[in-house]
């Protein structure tokens, strides 16, 4: 019911695999087309063995050593005399060979580049991005059973927390984004959708909040049971999501984490393998958008204290004294029911409140939540005479770049000669330094006023 082809033989080969269809059989061999893109090189330019730009996938699944390839790219040309043009190029392009990147991270790289008839720009930079994405997911893995394979027990009395809660709510709506996506041919999109919830969701958040839980003394055992069983049984789920991508890694993976998830079934022999199961299934009832809305709360506060540390160059390490002002009741509230969360996640070493209108506040670096206002005092943290020299020293090098470029760009020459998208390369690389360069300057004059 569904033909697959490219954009360039539409005409030569599904039209008239229609007119054939209606002529002689008096129907249509197929209702949906699905057309994709064409695989060209970085430089957008169409792979062809006499280019010498073709990627063999064995080669990107297994890896190649820098000889081999150029063999394999300069035997058999139909203009032997591009020989000497396309081992240039190789060598210089692949100087090292190419390393292996396996099967899943090639897979996971063409699904997101696959956007409905357009054509994908492909270098080594893109399946290198996923291949880390396999390796965060079995790091994720390896940290569930760390924490689960010997101490879950039975999901009997068990008590959820909100972090909990909020990955549970956000599971439902990453499954019905995953049908919608499905269903539409849309599959750019679902593996984008997966690719964020698994690292920025599950990942960076909700493996940093589970920690709380588990080492806490506080913690009760129904408490700890409640997030071992979520920790296990979301990423079952989301290993079922990611199969029809990534189906070696999440076999694997599943293998190990099922029989966590589900004792009962896994005993059956059609639970013996993920090929087996069915896709996930939204939940609406599971849905809990106040979850989502605290855990939304809390991420803008650590972020803000992140981002300070990043900008002041603190030590993630150190714990920070923490002032607070013009928070609402709601914010208040939040905190005191969420700081061991919030303490843990930005390294906090102390939290004190100030009144509303109070002026006199130290001088401190500032982050908003809502309208609340989140200070870290700055005076003892840095040496800020160091600090300033280190800025001076990175202003004075961004200063130089930045005329480099914007001279290259006020040469005709240049501008006119040069392929277009180097030109564009250029213009967003003066933009990106600009705006890095009044970073610096507004860092160093919040030092100076320490």
């Amino acid at each position: 019911s569904v033909l697959v082809t490219g954009f360039d033989i539409i005409f030569f080969w599904v039209a008239r695999m229609i007119m054939m269809g209606l002529k002689f059989r008096g129907e249509v061999p197929f209702h949906e087309v699905y057309i994709h893109g064409l695989i060209r090189d970085s430089d957008g330019q169409k792979m062809s063995k006499s280019k010498g730009n073709v990627l063999d996938p064995l080669d990107l699944i297994n890896g190649i050593e820098l000889e081999p390839l150029v063999t394999k790219r300069t035997t058999g040309l139909m203009q032997p005399e591009m020989a000497p043009k396309i081992e240039e190029a190789t060598r210089k392009q692949y100087s090292k060979g190419i390393a292996a990147f396996g099967t899943d991270a090639l897979r996971f790289t063409f699904t997101a580049l696959a956007s409905t008839g357009r054509d994908i720009r492909f270098d080594l930079g893109r399946i290198e991005g996923y291949r880390n994405f396999c390796n965060k997911l079995w790091n994720a893995t390896r940290y569930v059973l760390m924490n689960t394979e010997t101490s879950i027990g039975e999901f009997e009395a068990v008590e959820l927390s909100l972090s909990d809660k909020w990955i549970i709510s956000r599971l439902q709506q990453v499954e019905e984004e995953a049908h919608q996506h499905i269903k539409a041919y849309r599959f750019d999109l679902l593996a984008n959708t997966l690719y964020d919830f698994t690292w920025h969701e599950y990942c960076d958040w909700y493996l940093e909040l589970s920690k709380p839980i588990l080492q806490s003394e506080q913690a009760t055992e129904a408490q700890k049971q409640g997030t071992r069983q979520t920790l296990v049984q979301v990423l079952e789920t989301l290993l079922r999501l990611l199969h029809p991508i990534t189906p070696f890694i999440t076999e694997e993976l599943w293998q190990r984490v099922a029989p966590l998830a589900k004792p009962a079934l896994f005993q059956k022999e059609s639970a013996q393998t993920i090929m087996l199961q069915a896709y996930p299934q939204p939940q609406a009832d599971k849905i809990d958008k106040p979850a989502e809305a605290d855990i939304e709360w809390i991420k803008q506060f650590v972020l803000g204290v992140r981002r300070i540390r990043a900008e002041m160059d603190i030590a993630p390490s150190k714990p920070l004294p923490v002032l607070l002002q013009n928070g609402s009741a709601d914010d208040e509230q939040k905190w005191q029911t969420h700081q061991s969360f919030i303490t843990h996640l930005a390294r906090l070493e102390s939290v004190t409140w100030l009144e509303a209108n109070r002026e006199d506040a130290p001088e401190s670096a500032m982050a908003l939540v809502g309208e609340m206002r989140v200070l870290i005092p700055l005076a003892g943290l840095i040496d800020v005479q160091a600090e300033l020299k280190r800025l001076n020293k990175e202003m004075e090098k961004l200063k130089k770049e930045l005329a480099k470029c914007t001279a290259k760009l006020n040469n005709p020459k240049f501008t006119e000669r040069a392929p277009a998208e180097i030109v564009e390369k250029e213009r967003q690389r003066v933009t990106e330094m600009s705006a890095s360069l009044q970073e610096l300057e507004a860092q160093a004059a919040k030092n100076r006023a320490i």
